[in-house]
């Protein structure tokens, strides 16, 4: 079963923390967290993380559920996460900037880690509804 590591991005910046420092997560480990900004979740075999997050009792933030606008937006930090049809994101930003919508995607390996809540990040702010 997949295990998804995830970090609230409005963490980063009430701790000034950079998205891409490479020991972003071992800050977090360290930070003393609550489980609602900082933990894993294991998730079945073709569960949408964001379902996951839910059935953990977690209010992560989503509006559509259908791949349609970027409330439920994360970046990938480590691993992969399969979407399934999605019409928000351009190319680049699931190519180069790894976000992915956590209400259509699943792990796509053993270990992922994600920064959740990444729809206060600029480029996407105009897709979230």
């Amino acid at each position: 079963m997949p295990t998804v590591t995830y970090l609230n991005y409005e963490v980063l910046d009430d701790e000034g923390w950079e998205l891409d420092d490479d020991d972003l997560f071992e800050k977090a480990d360290d930070a003393g967290l609550d489980a609602e900004d900082f933990g894993s979740l294991d998730v079945n075999e073709g569960e949408y993380i964001l379902e996951s997050a839910e059935a953990q009792g977690y209010d992560w933030p989503f509006s559509c559920r259908a791949g349609a606008c970027a409330n439920c937006a994360a970046i990938v930090k480590e691993g992969e996460i399969d979407m399934d049809m999605q019409q928000i994101l351009s190319d680049e930003e699931v190519d180069e900037k790894n976000v992915r919508l956590t209400c259509i995607g699943s792990p796509a390996a053993d270990e992922v880690k994600i920064v959740y809540n990444a729809k206060h990040l600029d480029y996407l702010q105009n897709r979230v509804i």
